[in-house]
């Protein structure tokens, strides 16, 4: 899936576990304004699951996801 969304801020959770990327997403979300768009690197297997329920719980947009083998690439756009 080609986007061509601008990023606005990256957060590299790799190697980090349950709940920690999620806590970070959150966190990076807060700290994006209204419009921009947020890019996540997660690997995870919780991360997929626990991401995609906080984008939807707050009312944001996932843009693209991808599982690369077990790498998880986010885009979310913080929409509110």
């Amino acid at each position: 899936m080609v986007t061509h969304e601008k990023i606005d801020k990256t957060l590299d959770c790799i190697g980090l576990f349950c709940p920690i990327p999620l806590l970070q997403t959150r966190t990076a979300l807060d700290e994006i304004e209204i419009g921009q768009t947020l890019e996540v690197f997660s690997d995870d297997p919780a991360s997929e699951s626990d991401i995609k329920s906080l984008v939807k719980r707050t009312g944001q947009v996932l843009v693209k996801f991808e599982d690369n083998d077990g790498e998880f690439h986010f885009l979310i756009k913080r929409i509110k």
